[in-house]
């Protein structure tokens, strides 16, 4: 049912306002607020489908109310009521946000249609906004294990904040897919995620490849470049195997933590950059720190949350759906039939030692539906999936 607040000083246009939206739709259900401030109070406070709201008000106008409700519930629409001189200032509200405006006395078909069109689109933002929410298909996290809902639990309290992430675990057990849930679930995911695989880079450029560099800060710099840090502005900056970071690096990290500033390698101006930090290690960075190795204020910095996740050797139970995720993606991938695993087929997978957890499973699952017979069997793992 579609919940309707009006927020209007006079009470003779509030109950026309009322008297029309309840003999238009029954299912409306309406609500009055005498002021700015009672009606900013009930929409703290109370969910609303949209609002109309006066604009010349004691106590606080519409303006005021307008702004306030952008800040806080974005999504509802909020309709401004016009008397015949504030109509330059109505029609500024729009530039502020208001989804429309009419005019006092209001007109009844412009009034109804406004509102239908304005619960419309409510609906709308709603559905998009529930979608952007929902992880992509390429980074699902598969497994119904109590060590897995663990970790989607936590993503979803974590997600809508702007916590900082450090992920633990194993090479191979889906530390990427944690960040991107972390990422496509949070506020952010309409803007970048930038990956950076500290590993893969040499000591002595990761510092320009995460900060930038201007012109002729070094022999090959023949002109100014953005680093990671600047492209994932607004967004978020995922650093992978970040035990593999240089001491250096490890120091201009935690300035940019601390200061929300970067400096570009050969320039001392600041850059101010907005980004959430999400970094990922299969290293004990305790020992790391221990042996002076890695930074332990940037340690505290990052593992504001610890998300530490499980080998598949401490979650056989969810290898079953794995191993049916796989045969299924690898088939669609290929353009084969999807090949069925006998139940002994599985129970040989399941006791397996997964040394490289579930990429290596992974492998193991595209080699037998290459290689295996239809439904693949213990004989086709016995062949195919040796260690």
């Amino acid at each position: 049912m579609p919940r309707i607040l009006i927020i209007e000083d006079e009470a003779a246009i509030r109950r026309v306002l009322v008297k029309i939206l309840s003999e238009e739709n029954s299912s409306y259900q309406v609500e009055e607020a005498e002021d700015g401030l009672i009606g900013l109070e009930k929409i703290k406070n109370e969910d609303f489908d949209l609002v109309l709201c006066d604009i010349k008000m004691p106590k606080m106008d519409g303006v005021e109310v307008l702004e306030a409700v952008k800040k806080i519930k974005p999504e509802i629409p909020m309709v401004m009521i016009s008397g015949h001189g504030d109509l330059d200032t109505a029609v500024n509200t729009m530039r502020l946000g208001a989804f429309d405006y009419i005019s006092k006395p209001p007109d009844l078909n412009r009034l109804l249609n406004t509102v239908r069109i304005a619960l419309n689109s409510k609906e709308l933002v709603v559905e998009n906004k529930r979608l952007k929410k929902k992880v992509s298909k390429n980074f699902e996290m598969i497994g119904e294990s109590d060590e897995i809902s663990i970790i989607k639990d936590m993503i979803d309290k974590v997600a809508p904040t702007d916590a900082r992430v450090l992920i633990t675990g194993p090479n191979g057990t889906g530390k990427e897919l944690v960040a991107h849930w972390l990422h496509q679930k949070s506020e952010r995911s309409n803007g970048p995620l930038i990956e950076v695989n500290c590993a893969a880079i040499p000591s002595e450029l990761i510092e320009s490849e995460l900060f930038g560099h201007v012109k002729g800060a070094f022999t090959s710099a023949v002109k100014d470049r953005a680093g990671k840090f600047e492209a994932a502005n607004g967004g978020t900056i995922f650093l992978d195997e970040i035990g593999d970071m240089s001491l250096s690096a490890q120091a201009k990290v935690l300035r940019a933590l601390q200061e929300s500033r970067i400096q570009r390698v050969g320039s001392d101006k600041d850059i101010k950059v907005d980004v959430r930090v999400i970094a990922a290690t299969n290293k004990d960075l305790k020992h790391e720190i221990e042996e002076n190795r890695f930074r332990e204020d940037l340690y505290h910095r990052l593992a504001v949350i610890l998300i530490k996740v499980p080998s598949l050797n401490d979650r056989r139970g969810d290898i079953p759906l794995l191993i049916e995720y796989f045969s299924d993606k690898i088939s669609g991938e290929q353009g084969t039939i999807k090949k069925s695993f006998s139940d002994q087929a599985i129970k040989m997978l399941q006791e397996y030692d997964w040394t490289g957890n579930i990429r290596e499973l992974r492998n193991v699952v595209e080699r037998l539906i290459i290689l295996g017979e239809k439904e693949v069997s213990e004989k086709d793992v016995k062949l195919f999936a040796s260690k």
